[in-house]
């Protein structure tokens, strides 16, 4: 549980150093939100070499919250589908689905995996400093635990600092985020875990941070389709 909490420090940093929190990971860094690196906002370009688009604020809402909002997420290993949590987190999905709707996902990488922790992608960088331009507010203690599954925003360490980095919970790990609730959760995976848990099974190397979380292969988002009902 240290371990993870320390390595949701370092993902907090991320963007300080792409920094966040997990009991002993953690899980952000928009600069992050997720293990020891935090996601970051001020990103120009996609791994994948073409302009990233770039907001200078986040979407008016305009998701309706009496509605069911899915995200089916297709990737280079496969398809897995997210359950949005617009009811509890509003500001987070309006966000999410308005980047999907743009296409702004399309041919971004998982840049940071730690196996028993999370997934973490959103970054149009690739590096875990990288978001849309903007960021939104917080939406914590919204009746969500953090578990296998589950996919909350990653951030800077600060408050309301969340762009377009996210994670998914991959496993017992994401549970020491309790300790240190700072980030959004607004989804949970509904079909296709077993697409997460071999895009987890990634092997990694050390990144520029030292940590053991940088794939030695290419897994990246090809399409995110969002579905209202």
């Amino acid at each position: 549980m240290k371990k993870n909490l320390k390595a949701l420090s370092v993902l907090l940093l991320g963007t300080a150093i792409l920094a966040a929190g997990c009991g002993a990971k953690s899980a952000g860094n928009e600069s992050s939100g997720a293990g020891t690196n935090t996601p970051a906002s001020n990103a120009s370009g996609n791994a994948g070499g073409s302009a990233a688009k770039s907001w200078s604020k986040k979407p008016d809402m305009a998701i309706d919250t009496s509605k069911t909002y899915q995200a089916v997420v297709t990737t280079t290993d496969g398809e897995f589908t997210i359950d949005l949590f617009a009811k509890d987190a509003p500001e987070t999905v309006n966000s999410f689905v308005f980047l999907a709707r743009q296409n702004f996902f399309d041919g971004i990488v998982f840049h940071r995996i730690i196996q028993d922790f999370m997934i973490q992608t959103g970054d149009p960088t690739g590096t875990g400093a990288g978001g849309p331009g903007y960021t939104i507010p917080d939406e914590l203690d919204n009746g969500h635990a953090y578990k296998k599954g589950v996919v909350a925003m990653a951030n800077t360490g600060q408050a309301d600092t969340g762009g377009s980095q996210f994670f998914i919970g991959t496993g017992p790990s994401v549970e020491g985020l309790s300790q240190l609730p700072n980030y959004t959760i607004f989804g949970e995976i509904s079909g296709g875990m077993d697409i997460v848990d071999k895009i987890a099974a990634t092997p990694v190397e050390g990144n520029a941070q030292g940590e053991s979380s940088k794939p030695t292969r290419t897994v990246s988002i090809q399409s995110v389709e969002i579905k209202e009902s």
